[in-house]
Order: structure tokens, then sequence, then C-alpha cells
């Protein structure tokens, strides 16, 4: 799989060896509070994930979210590290649809964009290269950084699942957005990307 580059950031794929760093980023309560994922996941659990996910489609692999860092010191090298992961999931070939999902779990790298460069990426990704025809989401209405980063990356509110989602002894409305890939063409041409 060939990773996919934006202005600062290089989606590479998932390795086992990045296992353990997936680990610790979904232990921590802040960075799975706004996920699917409900329960601690240990290292073994994880090494099962990772054997299902390589097992499916080549275009439903995850990637690893990388940030460019250029340290102070002149004689060093630009490098590349792991702020986070997002993938493709369950791409319906007839439809040319799928849905898209994102986890930033370098908490020092929030709040700087990289969600919605991330969501950018992968949008050009799928419309340019799978050749996709809708890209769609779920994103808790209690979210506000991540539907703004969606927002910003193109993403429309098309209806909510009403008291969705159960956390902290509330239920909380769950949106659905997508991006259609006319509406991405267009969106492109006015940049002139």
């Amino acid at each position: 799989m060939p990773s996919i580059y934006s202005e600062r950031l290089r989606l590479r794929a998932a390795e086992r060896a990045d296992i353990p760093m997936f680990v610790r980023w979904i232990s921590d309560p802040e960075v799975t509070e706004h996920l699917l994922l409900r329960l601690p996941m240990s290292l073994a659990e994880e090494e099962i994930w990772f054997e299902n996910m390589i097992s499916r489609p080549a275009p439903e692999h995850v990637y690893v979210v990388e940030a460019k860092f250029t340290p102070e010191s002149l004689d060093t090298q630009a490098q590349w590290l792991p702020i986070g992961n997002t993938a493709f999931i369950s791409i319906l070939e007839i439809d040319r649809c799928a849905e898209i999902g994102i986890m930033l779990g370098e908490k020092s790298w929030w709040n700087r964009g990289y969600g919605t460069e991330t969501m950018r990426a992968m949008l050009r990704h799928g419309f340019e290269t799978l050749n996709l025809h809708r890209i769609w989401l779920q994103v808790y209405a209690n979210n506000k950084r991540g539907i703004r980063a969606y927002e910003k990356a193109s993403f429309q509110h098309e209806g909510v699942y009403r008291e969705g989602h159960y956390q902290a002894g509330k239920y909380h409305d769950v949106f659905l957005m997508s991006v259609l890939r006319q509406e991405w063409d267009s969106q492109n041409k006015v940049k002139g990307n």
C-alpha cells in the first residue's frame, strides 16, 4: 500500500510493530472519549484486530498518520512522527461508498489542523484513487472538535441518530456526515488543486 502525502502529513500502512502504540492510544480515556471503543483493549486483542484488519481488502487497511517534524538542529533531517490512524471501513463496491474513521492518539498534536488535513488526504485518495462516489462518517454530537474538523474538510451534515450513543450516564445524538464526489470535485476546482 503506497503512502499518501499532504503538506504536513504522511499516511503509511500500519505495521505489526505499531500495535503497542495503538494500545497506548486506546488505553487513554481522553483519546477514546469520542470513539466507538467502550472497553480497554489488551495487546493480545489488538493483535487479533490487526490480523483481521490485514485479511480485509487492501483499500480498507489502516494508515498510520505521521506528522512531519523538523528538529531545531541544522544537521538533522525531518522526521515522521506517528500521531494517529485512519481507514476506510466497509467499502461497498457496487455503491462506491465507504465509511471513514480517524483517531488522533497523540494529544500534544491536537488542535493544530491535523484531523482536517488527514481527512482531506483520505478524501483525495478515496475519490481520485479508489474512485469512490460517497464517503461518510458518524460523529457524536458532543465531539465539537471533530465536527469542526470534518466541516473544514468538506463533510456535510446529513442526518441524526437521535440519542444513538450512551456515555457517562447520558444519551447523545450521533451525526451522520458525508462528502459526494461531485462536491469534492467542485471544491477542488475552486481551490485550483
